[in-house]
């Protein structure tokens, strides 16, 4: 039997790999709006929430808070857990298939500037959460803001005041 090029066959499948990562919806209250810091990454300046790979012993909580830090250059505290998505994706360079999970948890501004983020972001930026679901790539990223939104909204604060956490 002849098998076609983009024919793939049990011997050819690529190998899986798990993969985990935690992020978070980093919230602050300013003049009486919620904001979040959203990060845009890669060539297509893609707009998604602030995430990376949990590291071996570390916690997802912890993992959240170091990746808005190094991604969107702002410390924030953990307020609660939001959701778990998993998906699979297709690494071409390694050929290897993922099936990812990525933890996401609320956390609220404390002090920092979006301006700080590291090298593997192309912008940070504070927006309002109802532009940050229009701006997000991933529909399941604009389920957990939702999410994210009506958490806030049901515990009121005062401004926040601790400063402005950068302009953008």
């Amino acid at each position: 039997m002849t098998k076609s090029p983009g024919q793939r066959t049990m011997s050819t499948r690529l190998p899986v790999k798990r993969q985990v990562s935690s992020g978070g919806v980093a919230f602050r209250r300013r003049d009486g709006n919620i904001e979040v810091a959203i990060v845009s990454v890669g060539d297509q300046n893609r707009w998604q929430l602030p995430k990376g790979i949990v590291e071996p012993g570390e916690a997802p909580e912890i993992t959240a808070v170091r990746e808005v830090r190094e991604e969107a250059g702002v410390d924030a505290t953990l307020v609660a857990p939001l959701e778990s998505i998993e998906y699979w994706y297709v690494a071409s360079a390694e050929r290897v298939r993922y099936h990812k999970w990525v933890h996401f948890f609320l956390l609220e501004y404390e002090r920092g500037d979006v301006q700080d983020h590291d090298w593997e972001v192309n912008e940070a930026r504070w927006v309002p959460i109802d532009t940050a679901m229009e701006m997000l790539a991933f529909k399941s990223e604009r389920e957990v803001v939702a999410k994210a939104r009506a958490l806030v909204m049901d515990s009121p604060r005062e401004d926040d005041s601790k400063g402005t956490g950068g302009a953008k």
